[in-house]
């Protein structure tokens, strides 16, 4: 069979064959197909020329088409001087059991397949890290798994995190992935300082292709040489034109990275300085919450010190009740910012008496009834001078409701049982019983046993008889 013209028409590598896998000829418009074969190939087996594997895999697929008498596709590569090429094999029965096997030569779409692939998986870690960002608060794990990213998606050894620290001005490490030892994790580098500094300092990309081979400040541990890296990168992380750190990219081998790689590391970096800003926002917004937080709490502490400053013998009343209401609160199942806005309620309780003149409240003889009628009025008082305030709203029910009784008799709005919110039926017991055990001018201080008495008395009646339960348990407490 003469296929001479045939197979100098195209570029691929084309073998007639015999139905055992014979090569009775071959033909290729490509001579460098023909590097990895020995010379001679005529009348030698198929599988005989090529790697053990790959020739037992194509003498199996030459019987399958000369038997079954159809196409047979096969995949497979090949080692050249310097590289690997692949190869699409289409194996054609034809006349008299001979196989014509067609060997294109199918790197250049191989690798371009493999570009899209890991450009798909470089995409798909990048929506993956904005995920992270968008939705942790936790900046050591945000930072942990972004390395994780770059070491998988960069193909590197080991990465590391170096924070910028504005109140000291040094890049510190915050985290790493893929290291040998604990070398790097006391670094400390001023701006211009090492690799990692100049980065910083210039805001540019810092590449050295061997370590090994320059006598440089960067080896920041005696023990660094143990880590055997060659090639590294300093990547300056700048949020809103700031530097906040540098994320440094370590590899133990040469190598040259394409442009495609150097562009992810960049987006990697970014995404990092991101995250880095974001977390430093919120650590600046918690910390003006809390400054704002302790500045409010101390202005209410200050109103019901004047409040006591006023009537003296009420002093440390406040502060008493606030704390014990905390521990029942806690024993009821209160928690966290709940706790908050009782102790605030509680240290608010009587601050409607700021508005009852002073020969009522001061008065220190028996209250008329004109005159209870007025200071009864000190809740009410207390809702007018803090329900504008957004800051104090989950703190009034204490303020508005302490004096109101179980069973309907008190005041401001004669609510009962359950209709009395939980804050302020435990608040009642608290305040009832501190007042029963401190001096009064009109009387002196009951003995704690006798004000328990009291206070297992008016159970069902004054108090809620489940809260009077919880509060007995801790009364050897108090």
């Amino acid at each position: 069979m003469q296929l001479g013209a045939i197979f100098q028409a195209f570029p691929d590598l084309l073998f007639d064959l015999d139905g055992e896998g014979r090569i009775l000829d071959y033909k290729t418009g490509d001579p460098t197909l023909l590097q990895p074969f020995p010379d001679g190939l005529l009348n030698r087996y198929i599988r005989d020329v090529l790697p053990a594997e790959i020739g037992e895999k194509f003498q199996n697929a030459v019987e399958q088409a000369s038997r079954d008498q159809k196409t047979v596709s096969l995949d497979y590569s090949l080692n050249f001087a310097n590289s690997i090429r692949w190869f699409e094999a289409q194996l054609v029965p034809s006349s008299q059991s001979r196989v014509v096997a067609i060997v294109r030569d199918v790197t250049r779409y191989k690798h371009a397949e493999e570009k899209v692939q890991k450009q798909f998986e470089r995409l798909s870690a990048l929506h993956a890290i904005d995920l992270l960002i968008s939705s942790s608060f936790d900046l050591n794990f945000t930072l942990s798994m972004l390395l994780s990213h770059v070491i998988a998606r960069l193909e590197v050894n080991a990465a590391a995190i170096l924070l910028f620290n504005r109140e000291s001005q040094f890049l510190e490490f915050a985290t790493g992935v893929g290291f040998r030892t604990e070398t790097l994790q006391d670094t400390h580098l001023r701006l211009g300082q090492g690799y990692a500094g100049l980065a910083a300092s210039q805001r540019k990309t810092i590449h050295i292709p061997n370590l090994q081979h320059r006598k440089t400040d960067y080896l920041r541990s005696p023990v660094f040489y143990k880590e055997s890296f060659v090639s590294y990168f300093g990547v300056p992380l700048i949020a809103k034109g700031q530097v906040c750190g540098v994320l440094e990219i370590f590899h133990r081998t040469w190598f040259d990275p394409d442009s495609d790689w150097l562009n992810f590391m960049e987006a990697l970096a970014g995404r990092a300085a991101i995250a880095i800003e974001n977390a430093t926002l919120l650590r600046d917004l918690q910390r003006s919450n809390m400054e704002v937080t302790r500045t409010y709490d101390a202005t209410i502490d200050a109103w019901s010190r004047v409040l006591e400053l006023r009537d003296r013998e009420t002093e440390g009343h406040t502060q008493r009740v606030a704390e014990i209401t905390l521990q029942l609160a806690h024993r009821l199942g209160f928690s966290g910012e709940q706790l908050v806005h009782i102790r605030r309620g509680a240290i608010l309780h009587d601050i409607g008496k700021m508005a009852v003149p002073d020969h009522i409240l001061l008065k220190p003889a028996v209250l008329t009834d004109s005159e209870k009628e007025i200071i009864e009025q000190h809740p009410r008082f207390a809702h007018d001078m803090l329900a504008h305030i957004p800051y104090l709203q989950q703190a009034m029910e204490i303020p508005l409701h302490h004096h109101e009784k179980w069973d309907g008799t008190g005041y401001p709005q004669g609510l009962k049982e359950e209709q009395i919110p939980l804050s302020a039926r435990l608040f009642a017991i608290v305040d009832v019983f501190d007042a029963l055990i401190s001096d009064r001018p009109y009387r002196p201080a009951w003995s704690k046993e006798s004000a328990l008495d009291y206070i297992l008395g008016q159970s069902g009646r004054h108090f809620d008889p489940n809260v009077v339960v919880e509060f007995m348990k801790m009364a050897d407490k108090l």
